[in-house]
């Protein structure tokens, strides 16, 4: 069995690729991504938790955060094309010029 310190390992280096995609890039769908890769890293250590424990509540709760991060997808896809629409770009910089 793989020790559980591997998978923590995993979860902080996959959150750390997001943090680095998040505050280094101005593309807001590279933004959108490295998001969605903080929020799998959290998943990663929930399950690693959860089976380390013998508990099946983190794969359950696991369950939930990957059906609400289904929707904010779409919700965030949804912005991100009306942006696309308004504005030729998807830089954030140039989004913050539409205030006003």
């Amino acid at each position: 069995m793989i020790p559980l310190h591997w998978y923590l390992w995993l979860s902080a280096v996959v959150f750390m690729v997001g943090v680095a995609g998040f505050l280094m890039r101005r593309n807001i769908i590279i933004m959108f991504m490295s998001i969605e890769l903080m929020l799998n890293a959290v998943n990663i250590s929930l399950v690693s938790f959860s089976r380390y424990l013998d508990d099946m509540r983190g794969q359950i709760l696991v369950f939930f955060i990957i059906a609400v991060a289904a929707a904010e997808a779409a919700i965030g896809l949804g912005i991100i094309i009306a942006l696309f629409r308004n504005k030729v770009t998807a830089h954030v910089d140039e989004a913050n010029e539409m205030k006003g």
